[in-house]
């Protein structure tokens, strides 16, 4: 038998067509025709009366029109990146809470300030709401919280009994500056009730989870331009009431934070709130009086956490090469996500990792068995050795020198969780350079290319003045290459 029949006699069996249809080759189905039919075959449903079949179906038609929205806009992004021309491309990487998105806020004022001025008066709900979860904390504690502890109505003074009663008001604003700015599924029920500590034990920090592709600060600014006839965002009455509690509430705020009994449950549980991201309470004043128009350092200092993997593009409006563009890549850092980092190694030109120095004493909100200082060198020895980065500049960003400081300062011993560090002084400046001889000795073992040099930072990406020369040194080495003048160390 020749071996084309041999073949043919192998294939599979065309599948029989149901009944009322015939042949699928002679009866092609027009898939955008059917997309387009409405509406689509009625389930059977009992006891439906017509008013209510009507408002089904309306209902599905908005979900369609809804969705065929989306489907368009995810279109036009995809075709516009195709169009793009990227000059250079760098990937942001670290875990949870190292400083990434703060990193990537610094580029923008460094390189781009005119586009970053213009969000500026977005960054106000996500300032807010940072603001109102440090109080939604406190109060937490204050009624026990989770350490089961109630400071109850025996041991609270009348003060703190009427600052609980002021205060409560704010959760409603919780939940509606959570609507407004996080995805839906996390501002779902419960969302607006803050509690202190996590189920693992951790504090949890004042972070806004916003979905990828969010366009919340669009939004706002298109909002804050908009002739009177333009239609407000969805959402954004209901946040300019919230800002009003706020202000409403701005002394009694104040007076939380500077209550005694307030220090002292913090104290018991071991919370230091002005470490955390996002904290603005010892600010309140500022933060909630009328008027008020978030500064450049507030904005660097807002916690919202990332979720998934967002592209930023970024058209240079300053120095020699101002009209280039840059694709910056910040991603998730939260341990689940991390899978999502490999498809966005490819054609990078620069990957900057940061790893939270000040984290030495905290352990993950996913797993409270790991610490975070521990977590960072496995990251990056994984970074180091991937094939797919050997022809990647490395930039190491040893972040957040400055709580790391008042850490120290504080009576915070590094060698307590650090068993390895010994009997060395409990200083900033040798903890800092113990740290960078760890992550420099993981790099030579592991890494692809023997080559390629290592060059870190110590950073507080919030310190805009410090943070900029930091970038200006990036930018060199981007463009010339020549890492002789670039590092700072």
């Amino acid at each position: 038998m020749p071996l084309r029949d041999k073949l043919r006699a192998l294939s599979p069996k065309p599948l029989a067509s149901p009944p009322g249809l015939g042949n699928s080759a002679a009866h092609p189905v027009d898939l955008e025709q059917l997309d387009s039919a409405w509406p689509p075959p009625s389930p059977v449903i009992a006891n439906e009366t017509p008013a209510d079949r009507e408002r089904r179906l309306e209902a599905e038609r908005e979900a369609k029109r809804r969705n065929d929205a989306i489907e368009a806009e995810i279109e036009h992004d995809r075709q516009e990146r195709k169009k793009r021309r990227i000059d250079v491309k760098i990937i942001l990487l670290g875990q949870a809470e190292s400083g990434k998105s703060t990193m990537l806020r610094n580029f923008h004022l460094k390189f781009a300030p005119a586009a970053f001025q213009a969000e500026v008066a977005a960054w106000r709900a996500v300032i807010d709401l940072n603001l109102v979860r440090s109080v939604m904390y406190i109060l937490d504690i204050v009624n026990g919280g989770a350490s089961g502890e109630r400071l109850g109505s025996p041991n609270l003074s009348d003060e703190m009994r009427r600052l609980r009663v002021t205060l409560s008001p704010l959760r409603t604003v919780e939940a509606a500056l959570s609507r407004f700015l996080a995805d839906e599924r996390m501002a779902a029920p419960g969302a607006g009730v803050t509690a202190f500590k996590d189920a693992n034990g951790n504090v949890r920090g004042f972070d806004v989870q916003v979905a990828r592709g969010s366009k919340w600060k669009s939004l706002f600014s298109r909002n804050s331009t908009a002739q009177p006839s333009r239609e407000y965002p969805p959402g954004y009455q209901e946040v300019e009431n919230a800002r009003r509690v706020i202000e409403a509430c701005r002394d009694d705020m104040a007076a939380l934070w500077a209550h005694p009994t307030v220090r002292e449950s913090l104290v018991l549980n071991d919370v230091a709130l002005q470490f955390q991201s996002g904290f603005f309470l010892d600010q309140v004043d500022r933060i909630a009086a009328p008027g008020y128009e978030p500064t450049t350092d507030d904005v660097l200092k807002a916690r919202i956490q990332t979720m998934g993997v967002e592209e930023h593009i970024l058209k240079l409006e300053s120095s020699a090469e101002a009209g280039q563009v840059w694709s910056i890549i910040d991603v998730g850092g939260s341990r689940h996500q991390r899978a999502a980092w490999i498809p966005f190694f490819e054609d990078i030109n620069m990957l900057i990792f940061l790893a939270p120095a000040s984290a030495f004493d905290q352990t993950l909100s996913e797993d409270p068995t790991v610490n975070r200082l521990w977590d960072s060198f496995l990251i990056w020895k994984t970074v180091c050795s991937s094939r797919l980065l050997r022809n990647v500049s490395f930039i190491l960003c040893l972040n957040k020198y400055d709580i790391l400081d008042a850490k120290l300062k504080s009576g915070v011993q590094f060698a307590q969780h650090v068993t390895s560090y010994k009997n060395r002084p409990n200083d900033t400046e040798p903890v800092l350079l113990y740290l960078k001889d760890k992550f420099t000795s993981i790099f030579r073992q592991t890494t692809i290319s023997h080559s390629r040099a290592l060059h870190t930072h110590f950073t507080c990406a919030t310190d805009a003045k410090a943070t900029a020369l930091v970038l200006t040194r990036i930018r060199e080495h981007i463009f010339t290459g020549n890492f002789q003048d670039a590092d700072l160390i």
